[in-house]
């Protein structure tokens, strides 16, 4: 009787875990959990990581292949602190025209988060990503890290918290995040703000 009442009181548990954290240890999520869920059961925002003390990380100690329009790999490095200020760098120099505000990209981009350096979503394969920028359509650090930038490029961006998501999570990306981006531009589209 007594190891009924146990395996009836386990297996509740076990279906309370899968919807939220109980019994005394964490379930694993599949991302999909509402950013009000998450924040209840976390302790802080910065990365769990040890990040390593001393000067902030330049975009020159960021390694990235620089073959324009095949799937990039990223190494992140591992001597200096997270950058806190937005990092820009052509790994390829663009030869067609420079993106202005209200222009409009069609590119390839990749996304690696700095605090466990995994890369989280991807265009590469895939459909390009179209959007005009400087406008509002994407994130701070878009807007201001790709202007000036030529089609047949690449660019590697750093984009700290403030100028990303912020303290918004989202799918795969913690809250506070510093975001790593490689992005292929193939085409810039005049837009109503551009020549």
């Amino acid at each position: 009787m007594r190891t009924r009442a146990f395996f009836g009181a386990a297996v509740a548990c076990a279906m309370l875990a899968l919807t939220v954290t109980a019994c005394g240890g964490q379930s694993a999520s599949s991302g999909s959990s509402s950013p009000s869920t998450t924040v209840a059961t976390t302790t802080s925002s910065a990365p769990t990581s040890t990040t390593p003390a001393g000067p902030a990380c330049t975009a020159d100690q960021i390694s990235v292949t620089a073959n324009f329009g095949s799937v990039p790999t990223v190494t992140l490095p591992k001597t200096c602190s997270t950058p806190t200020s937005l990092l820009s760098k052509d790994i390829v120099a663009g030869t067609g025209t420079a993106i202005a505000k209200g222009d409009t990209i069609n590119a390839d981009y990749q996304l690696t988060t700095w605090s466990n350096d995994q890369m989280v979503q991807q265009s590469f394969g895939s459909q390009p990503f179209s959007t005009a920028i400087g406008v509002g359509q994407v994130i701070p650090g878009w807007d201001q890290g790709l202007i000036g930038m030529k089609a047949g490029g690449r660019r590697l961006l750093v984009v700290p918290p403030a100028l990303g998501y912020g303290g918004q999570a989202q799918q795969g990306i913690k809250a506070n995040e510093t975001l790593v981006f490689i992005i292929d531009v193939h085409t810039v589209t005049a837009g109503s703000a551009g020549n």
